[in-house]
């Protein structure tokens, strides 16, 4: 199985509901053990910071072409607790209810991660955020580059 390690982060401005976007760096060595490397990211026109960090762990695992070890880094708490603390097991076992609080947020990018990570062992990782980590700036680079740039997408999470 390829080890892969994955890199996310999300932004938004004008948290919530203005323009946001997220980045993904893929890192692999091949079987020479060359690095090879994908960058992806886009930007929306209205969403939050919290889609965008799903976004971009979504995007990134969906790229993946066969099951994979992924080390997920990620500065969104959210994130990686939801599957560190397993969060995520209570909300699916509650038909996505979070008790007196009511339905869980972003039901349809959190379906959406689970299946995208369904084929892999998934390793979540946090890395503090804006300390100097080299591919967490990238990211949040390429997050408010694409929320800052031009043909913004539609959340249909939130405008469909």
């Amino acid at each position: 199985m390829s080890k892969v390690q994955i890199y996310t982060d999300g932004s938004a401005r004008g948290n919530p509901d203005g323009p946001g976007g997220y980045g993904a760096v893929l890192q692999f060595l091949d079987s020479k053990g060359e690095l090879h490397e994908k960058v992806m990211s886009a930007g929306y026109r209205k969403t939050t910071n919290n889609r965008m960090e799903l976004m971009a762990a979504i995007v990134a695992l969906e790229a993946l072409n066969r099951p994979c070890q992924v080390e997920l880094y990620s500065d969104s708490k959210y994130l990686t607790d939801a599957f560190n603390q397993h969060w995520i097991d209570n909300w699916v076992a509650k038909n996505w209810m979070r008790g007196k609080s009511g339905p869980v947020k972003n039901i349809d990018l959190w379906k959406r991660l689970l299946n995208a990570k369904k084929p892999h062992q998934v390793q979540f990782i946090w890395v503090k955020g804006h300390a100097g980590h080299p591919q967490n700036e990238r990211c949040d680079l390429l997050a408010t580059s694409a929320a800052d740039g031009m043909d913004l997408l539609v959340d249909e999470g939130l405008e469909g």
